[in-house]
């Protein structure tokens, strides 16, 4: 699933492509919308919530749609040909002059009054690419449940919102504990990183993640060199590789850090496990600096699903 970061990316191309302009084209392809004219609206702007994406249009109503696994956004010119996937996928199109976005394979497409908005997003947590990112509520959020497993509390969209497996990894492995060890384990370290909180920077312009020594965690080792590929049946990315997390299962998780493979604990599900174990394997340049953006003043961009 795209994370926060690639949504972010994702909601600035529809937000350049089709905010101040009219609709010319609009089309819901989705049982519940598909008698809605949204034609001769104007565009007031795409924004992100977490992982979600609020197209607003005037008149008061708000387009939400969500990715999930399989959904993406594409944009086309006059004349160019739509390469996103087969026409029966196409979930929604909205045209402006000059460009046109598609939705395809999209699970989640609600058209609702602007002053709804909160129904779908309001209960998420602190965005983390947000402008009302608050890093003392999310650690606040956290440590309400401190025993409960810090890799579970990460993905909870209602602490923070915006992180998946790869960042909920490497927040993990910087602190030197496992997704399975408590919050309270975690505490001093989120404490130290609220800190740190600075401006946050644009996705598109990463710094670098804090070194584990500013956190009072032992360093981590180097990368893997296999690790330095993003991955082998895609083209290799520039610069070396900064997620620390492999995904290989001959060493798992903790082997990293501490020479000793670690698994769940009691009570984690073996499908949360293998998804931890196999989160980072795209192998991700900064996907540290990401989780903790707000906190250090580093953000960095995924490519765009």
């Amino acid at each position: 699933m795209p994370e926060g970061d690639s949504v972010f990316r994702v909601a600035g191309q529809l937000d350049r492509a089709l905010t101040g302009r009219l609709l010319i084209t609009a089309e819901l392809r989705v049982p519940a919308h598909a008698t809605a004219d949204l034609t001769g609206r104007r565009v007031l702007g795409t924004v992100p919530r977490g992982k979600h994406l609020l197209t607003r249009f005037d008149g008061g109503l708000t387009l939400h749609t969500h990715l999930r696994m399989d959904g993406r956004w594409e944009l086309y010119g006059p004349g160019e040909r739509w390469t996103g996937g087969a026409g029966h996928q196409i979930r929604v199109v909205l045209g402006v002059e000059g460009r046109t976005a598609v939705g395809y394979r999209l699970p989640v497409v609600q058209l609702l009054r602007s002053a709804d908005e909160d129904s779908v997003v309001g209960h998420l947590g602190p965005d983390l690419l947000g402008p009302d990112w608050d890093a003392a509520e999310a650690v606040r959020r956290l440590a309400a449940d401190p025993g409960r497993p810090l890799g579970a509390a990460l993905l909870d969209q209602r602490n923070l919102a915006g992180i998946g497996n790869v960042y909920a990894n490497e927040l993990c492995f910087l602190a030197g504990l496992t997704p399975w060890s408590p919050v309270a384990d975690a505490l001093p370290v989120l404490d130290r990183l609220a800190a740190r909180q600075g401006p946050a920077g644009p996705p598109d312009h990463p710094g670098p993640p804090p070194r584990p020594a500013e956190l009072g965690v032992r360093p981590c080792p180097p990368p893997l060199p296999a690790l330095r590929q993003y991955r082998a049946d895609r083209p290799a990315r520039p610069g070396p590789a900064r997620v620390l997390v492999p995904a290989l299962p001959a060493r798992p998780y903790s082997s990293m850090r501490t020479g000793s493979p670690a698994g769940p604990g009691e009570g984690a599900s073996a499908a949360h496990a293998s998804s931890i174990r196999r989160a980072s394997c795209e192998g991700l340049p900064g996907s540290a600096a990401y989780v903790i953006r707000a906190w250090s003043g580093s953000s960095v961009a995924r490519r765009v699903s």
